[in-house]
């Protein structure tokens, strides 16, 4: 029989891990990346509940805690970078704002496509420009290269999905949650730490450091941009409006010029950071992830945003039942929806943001900001510890892992 032929659009976590169950299960994979080689960059990310589970089924998760950052706890900040509140990382699969296994996006990226059985076709640089679904299979354009067929087409690029606005126009929409976020590494000096520290000013604005594996730190800037709930939402179709790098520098040296702590170090690294990148954070609400032969899968599914905590826990079970479903059923239309009959309550759970979130945690007003604080020093004792560590713990265990065996026993 001849082996399906899938194309994936997107590698960063997502299309990799699926890549990684499909080809170790006989299909033949082809990842499309628009970035022009593999991305080595990326913040901290963290593996939780149901996603640890489905590492230790790939045989992953012994290369995955060899990689963490050594991140020991998160550590939020006042005046002149004075602690005001510590929670130290817990040994749980769930617990506290840092997790076991706080990982690098870039590092986990790599694991995920080592794991894969070698056969996997990498196109970097290059996009899907067009789709057309036969019903038999899927015709795809690229930008760069000839036409090609295949059995089935995954889009796993992101939040504004190129590839999704293709098979389902302007469907999904992007609920905006007010907040921007900007990511880059600097250099470590010998006053970082490994902890996660989060130091905030009144106006929204809080700076983070956070340790890696690599002698470098880093650095996140974020700023709130609009009341809660951030309006009604924005087509999935619109790019998020990207500035040049100039004008985002500009914009973040505006908007940081008077906070202290360690924004001036940040902002003096700005112009020799090779990764700053910046996003306006949302989630992504698709009234399906299936439309034919094509399916959503990760953040151009359902992206649940950087402050759920759930977006690489989300991707990695998502992929995982993506790749048994199929593998399970010879038909693909029945496996797309067991697939979201698994996937859409765990889903829903994750993007069930606590009240106030992020603005409770990104106060604006002095009030709001000493408030804040004072929750966090209470929520810090040592009588309510835990629980503390509860309020940061998203539900990463919400969900019932079909039992689709492992990596070492697929076939």
């Amino acid at each position: 029989m001849t082996r399906p032929h899938v194309l994936i659009a997107g590698a960063s976590i997502a299309g990799p891990a699926l890549a990684m169950w499909l080809g170790r299960r006989g299909w033949d994979v082809t990842v499309v990346e628009q970035a022009p080689s593999f991305r080595t960059g990326g913040q901290n990310i963290d593996v939780r509940g149901a996603a640890r589970e489905v590492l230790r089924r790939a045989g992953l998760e012994d290369a995955v805690r060899a990689a963490t950052t050594g991140e020991v706890g998160t550590r939020f900040l006042g005046e002149g970078g004075r602690v005001v509140a510590e929670f130290p990382a817990e040994r749980s699969a769930t617990i506290g704002p840092t997790a076991e296994l706080e990982v690098l996006r870039g590092d986990l990226a790599r694991i995920l496509l080592d794991a894969g059985d070698g056969s996997t076709t990498y196109r970097y640089g290059d996009r899907a420009t067009a789709l057309t679904d036969t019903g038999d299979d899927v015709r795809v354009s690229f930008a760069h290269g000839p036409d090609q067929r295949f059995d089935l087409v995954v889009a796993a690029d992101g939040m504004r999905s190129t590839t999704r606005r293709l098979a389902f126009g302007d469907e999904a929409v992007v609920r905006p949650l007010g907040m921007e976020m900007s990511y880059l590494t600097i250099p470590r000096t010998d006053t970082d730490t490994d902890w996660w520290n989060w130091y905030s000013e009144p106006g929204g604005l809080a700076v983070h450091l956070r340790p890696d594996r690599h002698g470098t730190t880093r650095a996140l800037l974020t700023a709130v941009t609009s009341g809660a709930g951030g309006g009604a939402g924005e087509s999935a179709a619109d790019g998020g409006g990207r500035r040049s790098r100039e004008d985002q520098e500009d914009r973040l040296r505006r908007q940081f010029r008077d906070v202290g702590w360690e924004a001036p170090r940040v902002l003096a690294a700005l112009g020799g950071a090779e990764d700053l990148y910046s996003e306006s954070i949302g989630q992504v609400r698709a009234p399906r992830w299936t439309n034919g032969r094509v399916a959503l899968l990760g953040d151009a599914a359902w992206c649940a945003s950087p402050v759920s905590g759930m977006g690489t826990s989300l991707s990695l079970v998502g992929a995982y039942v993506l790749a048994g479903e199929l593998t399970a059923h010879a038909d693909h239309r029945e496996a797309f929806a067991r697939y979201e009959e698994v996937m859409r309550p765990y889903v829903a759970q994750a993007q069930h943001l606590p009240p106030g979130v992020p603005h409770l945690a990104n106060p604006r007003s002095r009030a709001g900001l000493a408030a804040f604080r004072l929750g966090l020093r209470v929520a810090a004792t040592p009588a309510l510890g835990r629980l503390g560590g509860r309020l940061f713990s998203p539900p990463a265990d919400a969900v019932d892992l079909p039992d689709h065996g492992r990596l070492e026993q697929a076939g």
